[in-house]
This record gives structure tokens, sequence and C-alpha cells, in this order.
């Protein structure tokens, strides 16, 4: 199919003087893509060159494209392990980087059920909050009067450890709240919070949750957007809504504040904020009972112009559940980062969540990237410069940071819709490998096949076994909750296992999945608890039939282990026999394993 070739104009007008230089840098950046790489892969290069990891290639110093191409591995985490963890033991040699090793930020992927470990250094910092300095800029150009009003985001810090060598590991909006950067901010009229920062750096998600709602609430007149990171986190905030508007209006109607809200720092910011006002918690109440919300955002917060959460990927789930509770506002998604590294912005944050794009900005980090073709009998290995890259194409994002990594595969496959300037532009398609998601989890096929396989165990007994699975997120319930679809043999019949062993396959799947899902689950509430439907026999193979006549080759027909086509999902549904649901939250604690 033909793609268009897209170009796009010039960033503008300007809604202040600070907004005028923002626009401006982007504009350089992106104008002279090709030689800010070049600069980049020289800034990281240079100092880094004693590293002992650059001295294994000899690399001899050089900084140029051509011989680090041809030197520098392509690797994945995996590979890296080893030096990352010396680093974590307390090894505080040059291995990686030349810069001391600040922290690690702990990526949302996983590693033997751990969080990965991205090494940092204080300068990201700086890289990150520049690119958080261009985000509004950019959003002023189409919506006006944003500094009139105040923005009701859902933010929160989450669980950080130490390692055995002393260095925190946190996730890096963890770190980034906890930073200068953020609780030193300067006041920008075009980026209020109704939240004070003691309520979003409350390490307790209820008394943080809580205390945010309530400042939304008492500020209802003056919010012009909502937000959160992810769209499950907006979702969430809606059914937190749900469960206590009753404890909110009481608040509001005394002026006084709940008794579990115990932690000093927000008893002492919320009293500043809180007054009996029985007017607004007559109207909270009388939104609240009312059986039918739809479009409750809006009744609430009269003045939202748009929703700023994350709806690609694998948050595209949730869109129906904010169309419905905000009246189909727009849904700004406005820009795109990882743990490793952030990458980019979303030049038209107002467009359609289909054609959402970010355009890289090249002065992040060093870019390259591997053509994607999942077709392809032989995977190509060549990587693709920024520039270079073709519209249309598929390709996934290998990248080089001024924190000590060298071509490291991100895992993210991302499509070329178009340039900006010299930059091109990318629509984010999906994780590599990435089987079910429901907030910032991430759990892949091997990983969902052992699970079934550790759970199946407690099945051996009744002399049953699982013949055929699959799955899928369900994103209806809030929150969300995993359902793992199961056809079972029962070689005998009067032993077939109970409801209570069944319930207790799912706990023990639970128990095999990753710790970001197991901390989802105990810690933030953002997970519901793992659902088994038990189908009838026979019903996979219907289902093959079904994909069959809609021309799938019988001889290369191999049952998805997750599927989320309606019609499918009606076909096994209509065969589910019994559900059962985890009896208990798994086992999960802060504490790393190693």
């Amino acid at each position: 199919m033909a793609v268009d070739f897209v170009l796009s104009s010039p960033l503008g007008p300007p809604a202040c003087e600070k907004d005028a230089k923002a626009l401006q840098f982007i504009e350089e950046m992106t104008r002279n893509a090709d030689a800010v790489q070049e600069r980049v892969l020289d800034e990281i290069l240079t100092p880094n060159s004693q590293t002992e990891y650059l001295k294994r290639f000899k690399l001899d110093g050089a900084s140029g494209r051509e011989t680090f191409k041809s030197k520098i591995p392509v690797v994945t985490y995996e590979d890296l392990q080893p030096e990352i963890q010396r680093i974590a033991n307390g090894d505080r040699s040059p291995i990686l980087s030349a810069h001391p090793i600040s922290e690690f930020l702990t990526s949302s992927g996983t590693s033997a059920g751990e969080r990965k470990l991205m090494p940092t250094i204080k300068e990201e910092l700086d890289r990150r909050q520049l690119l958080y300095s261009l985000l509004m800029p950019v959003m002023n150009l189409y919506v006006p009067g944003l500094d009139k009003g105040k923005g009701l985001y859902f933010l929160f810090i989450k669980s950080e450890t130490k390692t055995p060598g002393g260095l925190l590991a946190r996730p890096v909006l963890t770190s980034y709240y906890k930073s200068e950067h953020f609780k030193s901010r300067p006041h920008d009229p075009y980026n209020v919070y109704t939240s004070p920062n003691e309520a979003i750096l409350c390490p307790d998600s209820f008394q943080s949750m809580y205390t945010q709602m309530l400042c939304g609430l008492y500020e209802r007149e003056q919010v012009l957007r909502l937000g959160a990171v992810f769209a499950s986190g907006l979702v969430r905030a809606i059914r937190f809504l749900q469960l206590h508007w009753r404890e909110l209006a009481h608040d509001i109607r005394t002026g006084t504040l709940n008794p579990h809200i115990t932690d000093p720092s927000i008893c002492e910011s919320m009293g500043k904020i809180m007054r009996p006002n029985p007017d607004l918690a007559d109207f909270v109440a009388d939104e609240c009972y009312k059986e039918n919300w739809e479009g409750i955002i809006t009744r609430i917060w009269p003045k939202t112009k748009y929703l700023d959460v994350i709806v690609t990927g694998a948050m595209a789930q949730y869109i129906p559940t904010l169309d419905y509770y905000s009246g189909g506002l727009p849904k700004a998604c406005t820009m795109y980062a990882a743990s490793e590294c952030y990458f980019g912005l979303n030049l038209n944050p107002m467009c359609k969540p289909s054609e959402v794009s970010y355009t890289i900005m090249p002065n992040m980090g060093y870019f390259e990237f591997l053509p994607h073709d999942p077709h392809a009998i032989v995977s190509p290995t060549k990587l693709i410069d920024l520039v270079d890259v073709e519209v249309g194409k598929e390709y996934e994002l290998v990248i080089t940071t001024y924190a000590g990594l060298y071509r490291y595969r991100v895992g993210d496959i991302l499509r070329v819709t178009g340039f900006h300037n010299s930059a091109p532009q990318f629509h984010f398609v999906r994780r590599k490998n990435v089987l079910l998601s429901i907030d910032s989890d991430k759990t892949d096929e091997a990983e969902l096949q052992r699970a079934v396989e550790n759970a199946s165990k407690l099945l051996r007994e009744f002399n049953t076994s699982v013949v055929e699975y699959t799955s899928y997120a369900d994103t209806k319930t809030i929150p969300g909750h995993f359902v793992i679809y199961w056809e079972l043999l029962m070689k005998d019949l009067k032993n077939s296992p109970s409801d209570e062993v069944l319930d207790k396959c799912c706990l023990a799947m639970e128990e095999s999945l990753n710790t970001v899902y197991r901390q989802g689950r105990v810690a933030c509430n953002s997970i519901g608890p793992l659902e088994i439907r038990v189908v009838k026999n026979g019903t996979f193979e219907e289902l093959m039939d079904y994909a069959i006549s809609r021309g799938a080759s019988i001889n290369q027909y191999k049952v998805p282990r997750c599927v989320n086509f309606a019609p499918i999902l009606e076909l096994l549904d209509l065969r589910v026999m019994s559900r059962h649901f985890s009896p208990s939250l798994p086992q999960w604690t802060p504490e790393r394993r190693r």
C-alpha cells in the first residue's frame, strides 16, 4: 500500500516569549537532525572511551559512526546484565559509563521476575527536564487559555529499593517527582496543578489518590485538563471517585479531613486548602449518586478541554471507557519516553489516538532502527540511521545513551508516519513480544506459559490437565484483570477438581507472574484478581474451525495465546462452564531479590 510522505509545517505562533524559545529549539533540533545525531554520538563516546565496555571492543577512542557501527554489537538487557549487576553490587569502576552511576531506573519490563535495572547519571535529569519543558509550548499552540486555570493530574510515586551496593532503584517517574526539578519547579501559569506536592509524593497510594481527588473537587471550576501518565490511571481515578464520593463529600461539607489520611505532610498541606463548602458537597453527592456516570468528567469538571493521558499501544484498550466518562473529550498523548531514555514528543497532541505520532528529538540520545518484518524468513541485521528511515516501514528502536547503554534494543516497534523537518515521526505499534498488559505491566508468551504450567500442577492429583488455553486483558472491569480460558481434560470425572482448587490455580498463576504485575495487584491496586474461565471440551477445535473459515491455513494454524477479536471472545464466552478468581493477593515485596 502506498504511503504519502508527510512533512509538517513550522510550529507557531507561540503563546508567549518562553514558548517561542522552546518552539525555536524544536525547529533547530529537527532541522539539523543528522548533524545533531553525529554530535550526540561524539558526546557519548569521547568521555566514555576508557570504559571497560568500550575498550573491550577496541573502539580506541574513535567516535565516528562507521567505526562505532562496525565494532559495537547490538545488545539486549540480558547481554548487559552481568555488567549491570556488578554496578548494582557496588563496583564503582568505569564499566559502562565514565560518569558515576547515580541510581538505577527500574523498567516495567522484567528479567527473571524482577524489574530491569537501567543505569542513569545525574546529567540525565537535566535532559529529561528539557523534554518536559517542550510539552506545554506545543500544547499551547492547540489549546488557548491554559494559563487561566489548572490541571488535575493523578500522579504517584512507587516503591524504591537499594541495590546491594547501595544505589537507589526506582521507576523513572518516581525519580523525577522526587527530584528538585519537580519539587522546586518555578511557577508556570500554563502548568499549575490542583494537587500539592505532598499529595503526589505520599508513598501510600490510597492517601495520595484521596487527597489528589479531594483537591480536584475543591477546585472543580478551575480545572482545564485532567491527566494521568497512562489511560489506566485516569480510569482508576474515576473508579476511586465512584467508591469514595461519600467520604469526599463529607470532608468538603465539614472542612475536615478523613481520619484515614494520616501522613503528616499531607495533613499540613490540606489544612491550608480545606474549608466547609456545603453547596459543593451537595453538588458532588448529587452527581455521584446518579446511576449513569456517562460524561461524569465534564459534569464535575465542566471547563475540561482535554484529557492528558497515554492511549497508544496497550493503553488503547481504555479509549472507549474514557470516551464514556468524558463525553468524548480529546485525549492528548504528549510524549514518548522509557526508563532507558526519553525519546520525543507529539507535535500534534490533539489528533485522534489512532493518528498519534511522536517526533524523535535527536538531542536525547543516539538512535538507530532495526527493520522489522514479522514475516521475513531471515531477520535483517543492518541498522538504519535516524534520518534514513522510510515512511510506512516498521522498525525496532535501538539506542545509545549518555548513561552507558550502547546499541541497546529497547523492544519498541515503531512505524514511520512522516517527518518534521528532517526528524522522523513514529507511531508506536507495540512492545515486542508483549502478550498481556493492564497497567505498566508486561507479560510475554513464555511467562504466561510458565504460569499455566505451574498452576496446572495443582490439577495432577485429580488426574486433570490443561488441554489448551488462551487469554485476554479485560479492561471493562475497574481495575482491569487477566482472563485465562482453560479447556481441561478430566480422566476421572468422579474426582474432578473443586471450585476451591481452581481458585487456587488462579493464585498460582499470579504467583508465577512478574514483580511488576504483582506490585500492581498488591501495592498499586491497578490490577484486579486473575480469572480462569473453564470452557467446554471441543471449544478450541471450534476456535480453529472459525479461524480456518476466515482464511487461516489448517497446516499453519496455532492457537493464539491472546485474543481480543470480539467474535472470538463471544465464541469462548458462550462455552464457559465455570468462572474462578484468585482468592487472595499474590506475594510481593519491594525488596529486590538480588
